[in-house]
């Protein structure tokens, strides 16, 4: 029984790790998106540019139930799940033209966000490979 119950632990973290690497997807295809946004209109007169909330505080936010599996674990409660939401860039300088996109900065967050992606989807291969590794044996 207790063997079972530790499967079913895990499946239960496993499913929560794949859940938590989702949204970070999300976010960073929403960042993406921004930062296209922002190069598209490099030449457009007073076009601000534009940037997603830091994945950070989305995790602060997101529902995330810690296991308590004895009695005197203490539980941290859960937060309401927030969508990332475009906001205002503020580290660009604004141009004559009333402009603010920095082409070498947005380049460099589009550089990062090919970086984040690739740790994501290598850290859930190498879960997903021990998930099914834990499972034959």
């Amino acid at each position: 029984m207790e063997e079972a119950r530790g499967s079913y632990s895990m499946t239960t973290e496993a499913l929560q790790l794949f859940a938590l690497a989702s949204r970070r997807n999300e976010w960073l295809t929403a960042r993406q998106a921004a930062i296209s946004t922002n190069i598209a209109n490099a030449n457009s007169p007073g076009y601000r540019a534009v940037d997603v909330q830091p994945f950070s505080d989305i995790l602060e936010k997101m529902d995330v139930a810690v296991a308590t599996t004895k009695p005197g674990h203490m539980s941290t409660g859960s937060f309401a799940t927030q969508a990332s939401a475009a906001r205002a860039s503020s580290g660009a300088d604004v141009t004559v033209s009333g402009n603010s996109v920095n082409i070498e900065e947005e380049m460099v967050k589009a550089g990062a966000v090919n970086r984040d992606y690739a740790l994501n989807t290598n850290i859930v291969k190498a879960f997903h490979k021990m998930l099914l590794t834990s499972m034959k044996a």
